[in-house]
């Protein structure tokens, strides 16, 4: 363990001489967003329900704080959509300066839905110094399929994965098929978190993508009311295998945990088999904070995992918009990016280069990619699977 940390230090110092060799001179323009940021607070909407995510952000608050003189507030979210929902209203109301909101974590449909509203400053991605450092080779211009036009800045590589004891489960379930068989081998020990919280609603697209026979539909917009015959076609096989999987489910499937950390919880506590992340280094991550036994291993079906980026956005109405900025670019440092994927203390895998990290990887082992189906039909699914399951 102390080689590890040593070997992360010694990366981390690397790679801070690497940006500072690295790093142009900084143009007029970013130099008068820097000094409009000194002073500013910036209120930051992100989700708020893991420990290890809080205390990073309270780091880089510590840091932006010192650098810039930039104030990061942490506004904890258990969903991003009640932030949209918020932005609407403002934009409803003609509240257009002196928003409530200075940058926001999102992705997928909360990204959809505030580009269509016209919520998102920009485009300002490309103007930022630490631009230079990311990885274009990943899906950065593109959002669930939705382009992203610099409206968004990406931030980290998210990958649906399950986390097994070999001591428990040594042989894990490859498929969602398996998956079942697993569940009515061993009744109770199998579940998912209760959609719409993302990791849920994340389970339900990859098991779709998995059961239909229309993969390709996936791809396409869907408007509920007026392709409803379309989508009951395409979804049938998941709504018949989610008959099969909730009785025999964790609490008959009439309670659901509440999201990856309670999965985790309940995998060390030997009540599920199987724990459901959307981070690649989760397994790696509780093991060093003590929250799983060693033997946790995280792991992909066959299929692949479903993937994509988290980006970082910023509200047209921004109180600070530069001090958004400013916190954004620091984000996409390579000390702040080595920082985030260390596992020790997050385990976000990072969106730059293997060069600017100069660590010999991006902080993860990267599972073959399953592509996002667009954002309409997660809306679609997830209101179905209320329907029919919400209680």
């Amino acid at each position: 363990m102390k080689k590890l940390v040593m070997g992360l230090v010694l990366s981390l110092a690397s790679s801070l001489v690497s940006a500072e060799q690295a790093s142009p001179q900084q143009s007029e323009q970013w130099q008068l967003i820097e000094s409009k940021a000194s002073g500013q607070t910036v209120y930051f909407n992100a989700w708020g329900g893991s420990q290890e995510i809080n205390d990073y952000l309270r780091w880089s608050a510590k840091q932006l704080k010192k650098r810039y003189n930039v104030t990061l507030k942490h506004v904890k979210v258990a969903d991003i959509a009640e932030t949209t929902q918020r932005l609407l209203a403002e934009k409803t109301a003609g509240k257009n300066r002196d928003g409530s909101v200075d940058l926001v974590w999102i992705n997928g449909e909360n990204f959809r839905s505030m580009k269509q509203g016209k919520l998102l400053f920009g485009p300002f991605v490309e103007q930022l110094p630490n631009w230079q450092y990311v990885d274009q080779r990943l899906p950065v211009f593109e959002d669930f399929t939705e382009p992203t036009e610099g409206l968004e800045a990406p931030w980290g590589v998210g990958q649906l994965v399950f986390i097994h004891d070999k001591q428990t489960l040594n042989n894990p379930p490859q498929s969602f098929a398996e998956l079942l068989s697993l569940a009515k081998a061993f009744p109770g020990k199998v579940s998912y978190p209760q959609p719409p919280e993302f990791h849920g609603s994340s389970f339900l697209k990859a098991a779709l993508i998995e059961l239909t026979d229309d993969k390709p539909a996936l791809y396409q917009p869907i408007v509920l009311n007026k392709d409803k015959a379309r989508f009951d076609r395409v979804t049938a096989p998941l709504w018949q295998y989610l008959d099969q999987l909730h009785p025999v489910a964790w609490q008959q499937g009439q309670r659901f945990p509440s999201g990856t950390t309670e999965t985790i919880q309940l995998l060390d506590d030997q009540q599920l088999l199987l724990a459901i992340t959307f981070n690649p280094n989760a397994a790696n991550a509780a093991i060093e904070h003590g929250t799983l036994a060693e033997t946790a291993q995280a792991y992909a079906f066959d299929q692949g995992a479903l993937s994509n980026i988290h980006f970082l956005a910023i509200p047209w109405n921004a109180s600070a918009k530069e001090g958004a900025q400013v916190a954004i670019n620091f984000l996409l440092s390579p000390e702040a990016q080595a920082r985030k994927a260390n596992t020790s203390i997050w385990g976000d895998p990072s969106v730059l280069k293997e060069e600017a990290l100069n660590s010999g990887s991006r902080g993860f082992a990267l599972f073959k990619p399953v592509a996002e189906p667009h954002p309409s039909w997660l809306t679609a699914i997830e209101q179905e699977w209320q329907r029919r399951y919400g209680h």
